[in-house]
């Protein structure tokens, strides 16, 4: 398999993170996504991902799979340990849930051509994307962090152990400390994100500072 990322992406975090939970190695090419000479907006790329976006994995029967959800899914679904998936459908469901509120609500706001296409706006600086950003993060984290206190006996995110909803609650914290908003205005977060802290799959794949 071939993952096409860029480090700083918390898309392509996910999607990392999910490999390192089942031990799998592929072959990784870095598709920058910063700045007037990004690379994914390249024809180049465009050819291999429509969409122009990363993650995209190549499978061994190469087929390109885009969007990271949809590539945990498929690796959960061909490499079926650890399930990255509670066992109860409820709890599935749940693990859905936060996963889409963060990958649907949050992210979609915060990327490079979001933020680039808010800086061409008249009075929109550097100043005000920073707080656009915050606010977003702070409204979407804020839900996230209720949905998680209704299940105040479950280690993660989601249950015992790690699950979907773990992968991308970890890069939007990481992220969000980033942007500066402290993670303990969201105990619950908080708690789990530092139990994510000491496993190594989330450790050392979360998404890296922008240069």
């Amino acid at each position: 398999m071939k993952l096409f990322e860029d480090k700083i992406s918390s898309a392509a975090s996910r999607v990392r993170i999910a490999l390192a939970l089942k031990g799998l190695g592929v072959e990784r090419e870095t598709i920058g996504i910063l700045g007037a000479d990004a690379i994914n907006r390249t024809p180049e790329y465009l050819h291999v991902n429509p969409q122009g976006l990363v993650p995209a994995l190549l499978t061994d029967e190469g087929v390109l799979l885009t969007q990271s959800l949809a590539i945990i899914e498929y690796l959960d679904e061909r490499y079926p340990e650890p399930s990255l998936l509670p066992e109860k459908l409820e709890d599935r469901a749940f693990a859905r849930a936060v996963a889409l509120a963060i990958a649907a609500d949050i992210h979609p706001l915060l990327p490079p051509r979001v933020t680039a296409r808010l800086g061409t706006f008249p009075g929109a600086g550097p100043q005000e994307i920073a707080d656009w950003s915050r606010h977003w993060i702070r409204v979407g984290l804020t839900a996230v962090e209720e949905l998680l206190a209704r299940r105040q006996t479950d280690r993660y995110a989601a249950g015992d152990a790690p699950s979907m909803a773990d992968i991308c609650l970890f890069p939007q914290a990481v992220n969000a400390e980033r942007a500066g908003l402290s993670l303990d205005q969201w105990p619950r977060i908080t708690a789990v994100v530092a139990r994510l802290r000491a496993i190594p799959a989330f450790a050392e794949n979360g998404p890296a500072p922008r240069s």
